[in-house]
């Protein structure tokens, strides 16, 4: 488990990227008002970071191109993107957001 941020330094409608080393991906973890998510960070229609986008309920849209993803899928909810993103599970363990990253591509929807 990789420890994000305190529960509190995440508010509801807030999301933040986090590196972790230099050959894993990117992460954005969401705080929506349906709960925590995380995904790798990269839109895969562009080069674009899901973090500065727009969380709704289960759903972020990507500041680019508008493509949207599920959160809890990755899976896009229609063009330009075609192809999902990775997710990764999330968990708070004394009120610090944990994220276990997907083993494989198979993670995704």
């Amino acid at each position: 488990m990789i420890p994000v941020c305190r529960i509190e330094d995440l508010p509801e409608g807030e999301s933040v990227r986090i590196e972790i080393d230099d050959t894993t991906p990117a992460i954005a973890v969401f705080h929506t008002e349906t709960g925590l998510y995380a995904l790798d960070d990269t839109c895969s229609h562009q080069d674009a970071s899901l973090s500065d986008g727009w969380a709704e309920g289960c759903h972020v849209e990507c500041p680019l191109h508008a493509a949207r993803f599920d959160l809890r899928t990755g899976v896009p909810a229609g063009p330009p993107a075609r192809r999902p993103v990775r997710t990764h599970e999330v968990s708070v363990l004394d009120g610090v957001i944990h994220i276990r990253l997907a083993v494989s591509e198979e993670s995704m929807a």
